[in-house]
């Protein structure tokens, strides 16, 4: 069970960035730091695509309400990602069935997605820019510090993104009335737009 603890780590972080992730562990298994990365994530394509993507992230992450489009949309995405690397890890491994190993990965990459939606969506109630920029921000630093200890400590890294997670969840649940002010302001907007329309 040796790769849990990575397996646990890159699909917590997956739900933030996927993208990050990817390019983290490719650069860091294409560099010799690590031997617990797949050749399939150091491919210079799949690092190119992951870099691409991570820029293009980094950018409509700190948009407000475009964020929360991009989380729409990722919904698919960021749990998928979670679920192919950690699967591509277990095979690496050894040690953990693979379809064990993805569905883990899958699973916790669904729920910081949507700690990390949730909060967007909070946050996206006040008036302000400045909260989504440095929010994206801290997302970014944490995925990053995170799968850099992971890759040295996994269980350390798994024990900070438990703990993350767990934060996360009890965060969302504090700020379930300002979510739900945002959606009901949204659906206003839809609203008067086809009302606009149709006149």
């Amino acid at each position: 069970m040796s790769a849990l603890p990575l397996i646990f780590t890159a699909g917590w972080a997956s739900g933030v960035n996927a993208y990050a992730v990817v390019l983290l562990l490719g650069i860091f298994g294409a560099t010799g730091l690590s031997d617990d990365v797949p050749q399939a994530l150091q491919r210079t394509d799949v690092l190119i695509a992951a870099a691409v993507l991570f820029l293009i992230e980094a950018v409509a992450d700190k948009i407000p309400y475009l964020d929360t489009f991009w989380d729409a949309v990722h919904t698919i995405v960021r749990p998928a990602a979670g679920a192919v690397v950690a699967a591509l890890l277990a095979g690496q491994d050894g040690s953990l069935p693979q379809l064990a190993a993805g569905a883990l990965g899958g699973t916790t990459a669904l729920a910081s997605h949507l700690v990390k939606a949730g909060t967007r969506m909070a946050i996206n109630t006040s008036p302000e820019p400045a909260s989504n920029i440095i929010m994206s921000l801290v997302e970014d630093l944490a995925v990053g510090g995170i799968i850099t200890i992971a890759i040295f400590h996994p269980v350390v890294a798994a024990c900070c993104a438990g703990t993350l997670l767990v934060i996360g969840v009890i965060l969302v649940y504090l700020l379930a009335s300002r979510i739900r002010r945002y959606l009901i302001r949204r659906r206003q907007r839809r609203a008067a737009k086809r009302a606009a329309a149709v006149v």
